[in-house]
């Protein structure tokens, strides 16, 4: 039985996350998360969504998600689902493109969490989940112990080179590399947005546009195979 709320937890911002507004939570103590291993990841455009046993779900877990932006991930429900029993596989829906186009697109869904019921899996074992279930991990920026000026030296360069994936960096999200209980995820995850990043996901879905895979792109098209990484 299930100890936890369904969704994802809300994740709080560091205090120089330029993209945090009044309602946002900050987290004043962030420096303590620096005491431990850390994993930073990019923080992708997505839509949050969760694959369990019963079904596909969206940021909320009142009702499955049966919007045909979901298509791609019941394609993957339907190839594990069945053997997922108490696990909650999130990560990041890019099938449709939200403020963010990215350029080197090589799946639609992009791992970046795993719970057990109450605990949080560290990331090795998101990693090993995403090679057991062949599914890609949100690109790792960085891995290891820092300090804070390292840690937003790491941050400022990604959001000048841009995303991993080809475009804007919409920001990154740094978390403990071991294993920690939900009960506690605010401590242990924290995250930076980019300035003026979109505060609402009602934008897209009036016309919303599927995103083209890298090897889709009419420029790797005309280009006889090679994409461009501008």
């Amino acid at each position: 039985m299930e100890i936890v709320s369904e969704k994802y937890p809300r994740t709080y911002h560091f205090p120089f996350s330029e993209g945090a507004v009044n309602d946002d939570r900050i987290q004043e103590e962030w420096q303590e998360l620096l005491a431990q291993e850390i994993v930073v990841t990019e923080k992708l455009d997505g839509e949050n969504t969760c694959i369990k046993a019963n079904g596909v779900y969206a940021r909320s877990h009142g009702a499955v998600n049966r919007n045909p932006w979901a298509k791609p991930i019941w394609e993957i429900w339907e190839r594990v689902g069945s053997s997922l029993q108490d696990l909650h596989l999130f990560g990041e829906n890019l099938y449709a493109i939200h403020s963010i186009e990215y350029a080197r697109l090589d799946s639609h869904f992009y791992l970046f969490a795993v719970r057990d019921n109450g605990l949080w899996l560290s990331w090795d074992e998101v990693e090993w989940y995403a090679q057991l279930l062949d599914l890609p991990t949100v690109p790792v920026l960085e891995r290891g112990s820092c300090t804070a000026t390292q840690l937003q030296t790491i941050i400022a360069n990604q959001q000048a080179q841009g995303s991993r994936l080809g475009g804007e960096s919409e920001g990154v999200v740094c978390r403990n590399a071991a294993a920690f209980p939900e009960t506690e995820f605010s401590q242990h995850v924290l995250k930076y947005v980019r300035k003026n990043h979109v505060q609402t996901d009602e934008h897209w879905i009036r016309n919303w546009k599927r995103a083209p895979l890298w090897f889709e792109r009419p420029d790797f098209q005309t280009t006889g195979g090679e994409l461009g990484t501008d």
